[in-house]
C-alpha cells in the first residue's frame, strides 16, 4: 500500500486554495486497474475550519511537486486537533 504525508492544498472551482497537510494512501489496484486511494486534509491554522459546505463537493488536490488529484470530501470531523476532511480520490493517485 503506498502512503504519503505533506502539505498541499485543496483548490475549489472557483479557485479558492486552501492550505493544509494531506495524508494520503492507496491500495493495490485489481487486474490492471486504477489503485483507489484515499486520505485526510487538515487545514492549516491560517486556513480556519477550511472550505465551507465541503461535504460531498470534488475538489482538486495539489501536491508541492504540482502533481494533482481530483478528490470528494466523504465527511468532516471536528475535535481538539481541529477540522479534518476525509477524501476519496478519483482517477489515478497524484503520489
Amino acid at each position: 500500500m503506498a502512503t504519503y504525508r505533506s502539505a498541499s492544498e485543496l483548490l475549489s472551482s472557483d479557485g479558492t486554495r486552501t492550505p493544509g497537510t494531506a495524508a494520503l494512501f492507496a491500495e493495490p489496484a485489481r487486474k490492471g486497474g486504477t489503485p483507489p486511494w484515499a486520505g485526510d486534509f487538515r487545514p492549516a491554522n491560517s486556513a480556519g475550519n477550511g472550505p465551507k459546505n465541503a461535504v460531498g463537493k470534488t475538489f482538486t488536490l495539489e501536491l508541492p511537486d504540482g502533481s494533482t488529484g481530483k478528490v470528494v470530501v466523504q465527511g468532516l470531523k471536528r475535535g481538539k486537533g481541529g477540522v479534518v476532511l476525509a477524501l476519496m480520490g478519483e482517477g489515478a493517485p497524484p503520489f
